[in-house]
């Protein structure tokens, strides 16, 4: 049995289908990535699996117990670290905990315990007294994944785990999230803009968009299927329709006054491609990478806001007042 599974998985918002007849299939201890623009449905997804929102059409089990049916079981089963830090800052780092774990129902003789470890295992021991709003960025979001994990959830939900941390924080994160994946068997889903951290992290990806899966795998397979190697050019008016005609070319994307160009063997045909696309300004050869993946099955437009994630924040305050 998968510890997460959707069938025909769907949200309406009016007109707006966020989430299109979404199937999921979900092992226990994997770390499984959600990834894709604005307004791809992830958050709503995400929203509809710890049962914020109801689906319009479709089923959904978490842990085996059905999200619609079955509510407060599947939130004892899961935890949920928010993109926005959470925690109350006049309070100390273990009293957000303590209040935490209180909420959860987490047994009174387990408590104190369960605080240790926490602290512990995201290295908070020699902070925990003092009151939050003293904490750093970094350490905000390591007090947020141990409160996640206070009642020992199977699943944990993290929304942009490592947004606008310094690369050594993230660093120091992607090992936490990685012992949870193999030390406590947790299942974990991320949804991340950062492909270099789905690349590191996830067992599989989901590249969503409009609401549908685009491509499912390994990040490896991912970047095996695009095939051949990336060429990015840097051009002014560059002659598309000639580099097409090219017989060894896989794929031509024009944003900016960059041309990136997918082809076979890059060192044997580089030469042709720059005698017939015009005058380059500087050129770049590379094996494809997981954002060169996203960006193949997401287009390169720029995605104006998240409508389905509006209304998520929208109903998460309103719960709040």
């Amino acid at each position: 049995m998968y510890i997460i599974e959707t069938k025909n998985l769907t949200k309406k918002f009016g007109k707006l289908i966020a989430v299109n007849k979404l199937d999921l299939r979900i092992n226990e201890g994997e770390i499984f990535g959600l990834l894709g623009p604005n307004g791809a449905g992830k958050t709503t997804t995400l929203s509809m699996l710890s049962t914020l929102i109801p689906p319009t059409e479709g089923k959904a089990s978490v842990n085996g117990f059905d999200v619609a049916k079955e509510q407060s079981k599947v939130r004892k089963s899961i935890g949920f670290v928010f993109q926005d830090p959470s925690s109350d800052d006049l309070l100390t780092g273990r009293e957000n905990l303590y209040l935490h774990a209180l909420m959860y129902g987490v047994d009174r003789h387990e408590i104190n315990k369960r605080i240790d470890d926490a602290l512990k295992l995201v290295d908070l021991t020699q902070r925990q007294h003092e009151r939050v709003k003293r904490y750093s960025g970094g350490m905000r979001r390591r007090l947020e994944l141990a409160r996640g994990l206070l009642h020992e959830p199977k699943i944990l939900f993290l929304d942009e785990p490592t947004l606008g941390l310094d690369p050594q924080t993230r660093e120091h994160l992607w090992r936490y999230i990685k012992r949870l994946s193999t030390e406590k068997r947790t299942t974990i889903i991320i949804t991340t803009h950062y492909m270099d951290e789905a690349d590191r992290l996830c067992d599989r990806v989901a590249i969503i968009d409009h609401g549908k899966i685009s491509a499912l795998d390994t990040p490896t397979n991912l970047k095996k299927g695009l095939g051949g190697d990336v060429v990015k050019l840097k051009i002014k008016n560059p002659n598309l329709a000639a580099v097409k005609k090219l017989k060894f070319v896989r794929r031509v994307n024009s944003d900016g006054g960059v041309v990136t160009i997918t082809v076979n063997d890059a060192a044997m045909h580089l030469q042709k491609i720059l005698k017939v696309i015009g005058d380059v300004e500087s050129v770049e050869s590379r094996s494809p990478t997981l954002n060169d993946v996203f960006l193949y099955f997401t287009g390169s437009e720029i995605r104006e806001g998240e409508a389905e994630g509006g209304y998520f924040e929208r109903m998460i305050r309103s719960r709040n007042r």
